[in-house]
């Protein structure tokens, strides 16, 4: 029976590649004490298991796969990356990229004194940094130096085993350096600095522009008596009148007559209008100084929430509570902002900036809405078609970039085809962010393309590998793991400091950029979750974006210097 099942796997791929995603997607959302494999990790450990039996998978499988997972990332990344090398996220970026090159140059020192080669020294570069794209950079530079065929073999061979220990030695270590230890290390009350930052951006209680009155969304019916304090008064000041919150006159029934309500129009006794605002602000303070009426036909206004991409130059880095006071967002309400490859949620509070590639969800009525995009970006909605003869045209391109070889006496330097797609993948997510007329690659798209692309791309290099893994494993030793440890750990610990008294980043923000800097979304969830606010999250989308293309293109360095 086991012998039946072994030859059906090798005669199928399909099988055990699949059986690889199901394990590994299985195994990796199993967490002790917070902490998670993940599904990279838990793949690849999958797939060296089942290729015990001998697999034999075309390398063609591999790359095809890898194309998809770098095109995403590539795609999704680019108004980030750009925005850090050019604009306000420039010092976050300078920070990634030297993070990156201390992670680049701890596995260089550890390898040099070890003595390991160029195939364990890049399987520890990419597990110790959690980069898994920089495995198939390194597979490609290997493949295309002076070595032996079977130097390359050996090599490639150990590069899995030896990625697999330092990965999870590196997924690890971020969340412990920088989730657990990174607020004592740094003497930082998480939780009292994100509350003093919100505090001093506008953010605190329901008095900010930008605090909870952007949040929620509500349409409440009041009558205008003689007496009452707004009566008299023009619908634009009956607006601002109860003072620091967000609340719009979006129609009102007059003379038993429903008409739309404009800014110089003045409110008169006996009107009933609709004010739309924070449920809270609505029955709290509107509801103390205005009579509440049942009105269901004035308030059955058709209200929808939808996703706007940011795109316009007159909103690039504004504060919300600039964008608050332009006229075209009246009677729109905030709720998400999403931002990076990861769609971080990004806090919403006055002084918080919008860029160029992020997406806010906001409520309103239609009109609203329609006028708003129109103005700022475009109006992202839902759809499950992609441009694949974009996604096509990229990846061509993309490939016959990094085919591209300059030489430089006698070494050749190439940004491999991998190298090439990323590079393009990252241009074109930019340019969408501005000109969104083209390339239309939906979010759910773009994932799926990076995870199972990642993946399949993981459990190929498992599969192959896998009858080689014991003696890898006996090469490497006990030795290996604390090497791994040393590569993983020093640069983040240096990080920290360098975050806070180099390039002083505020503390409710300094940890989070450490975590982009290293890739580390699972070391951002523990900062959050302990600081109790996304306020970290602020310091992290600029930094992976950054980190996610230098650390995966130093996956070609590794093996030029080693």
């Amino acid at each position: 029976m086991l012998d039946w099942f072994a030859s059906v796997l090798r005669d199928n791929i399909e099988i055990p590649l699949f059986l690889a995603l199901l394990f590994g997607y299985t195994a990796g959302k199993v967490e002790i004490a917070g902490i998670s494999l993940g599904d990279v990790t838990a793949t690849l450990l999958a797939a060296l298991v089942i290729g015990q039996i001998g697999i034999t998978v075309s390398p063609d499988v591999k790359t095809i796969f890898f194309m998809f997972y770098l095109f995403a990332v590539g795609y999704s990344a680019g108004p980030q990356f750009v925005r850090g090398l050019f604009s306000g996220g420039l010092q976050q970026a300078a920070f990634a990229l030297l993070v990156c090159l201390m992670g680049l140059g701890s596995v260089y020192v550890a390898a040099r004194l070890a003595g390991y080669d160029i195939g364990i020294a890049a399987g520890l570069y990419a597990g110790s940094t959690t980069t898994s794209s920089a495995l198939g950079l390194s597979q490609t530079a290997i493949g295309q130096t002076a070595l032996s065929a079977a130097e390359k073999t050996v090599s490639l061979n150990i590069m899995p085993a030896a990625f697999s220990i330092a990965y999870v030695i590196g997924t690890f270590g971020s969340v412990v350096i920088l989730g657990i230890l990174g607020p004592k290390l740094l003497g930082i009350d998480l939780p009292a600095a994100c509350r003093a930052y919100v505090r001093r951006v506008g953010g605190s209680g329901d008095q900010g522009q930008g605090g909870t009155a952007w949040h929620q969304y509500v349409a409440r019916a009041y009558r205008v008596g003689e007496d009452t304090a707004v009566s008299g008064l023009k619908v634009g000041q009956a607006e601002h009148f109860f003072e620091g919150y967000r609340l719009f006159i979006g129609r009102l029934r007059r003379n038993g007559t429903i008409v739309e309500a404009t800014a110089e129009m003045v409110l008169e006794p006996g009107d009933t209008i609709a004010i739309g605002g924070a449920r809270g602000v609505l029955l709290d303070v509107v509801g103390a100084v205005l009579h509440e009426v049942d009105d269901a036909e004035l308030l059955s206004v058709p209200v929808e929430g939808v996703d706007v991409l940011i795109t316009a130059s007159n909103v690039h880095k504004k504060s919300l509570a600039e964008i608050a006071k332009m006229p075209e967002t009246r009677g729109i309400f905030l709720t998400a902002i999403n931002r990076g490859a990861m769609s971080v949620s990004i806090p919403i509070l006055s002084e918080t900036r919008l860029y160029r590639g992020d997406v806010v969800h906001v409520v309103g009525r239609a009109a609203d809405i329609t006028a708003v995009a129109r103005k700022f970006g475009y109006l992202d909605r839902e759809t499950e078609r992609a441009d694949i003869a974009f996604i096509g045209a990229a990846v061509v391109v993309g490939a016959l970039l990094g085919s591209l070889t300059l030489k430089i006496g006698e070494v050749p330097l190439t940004l491999s085809t991998a190298g090439g797609v990323l590079l393009v993948g990252l241009l074109l997510g930019w340019l969408r962010s501005v000109r969104p007329a083209f390339g239309r690659v939906p979010r759910a798209t773009t994932w799926f393309m990076s995870s199972i692309g990642l993946n399949l791309f993981i459990a190929v290099v498992g599969l192959t590998a896998g009858p080689g893994l014991i003696t890898a494993l006996k090469e490497l030793g006990p030795v290996f793991l604390l090497w791994s440890v040393f590569a993983a750990a020093v640069p983040m610990i240096l990080a920290l400091y360098i975050g806070k008294y180099l390039f002083r980043f505020d503390d409710a923000i300094v940890l989070g950029c450490c975590a982009g800097a290293r890739t580390a979304p699972a070391a951002l969830s523990m900062i959050t979750d302990r600081a109790g606010s996304q306020v970290p999250a602020i310091g992290y989308s600029v930094g992976y974006a950054t980190a996610s293309t230098v650390l995966t293109l130093f996956g070609i360095v590794i093996v030029l210097i080693s």
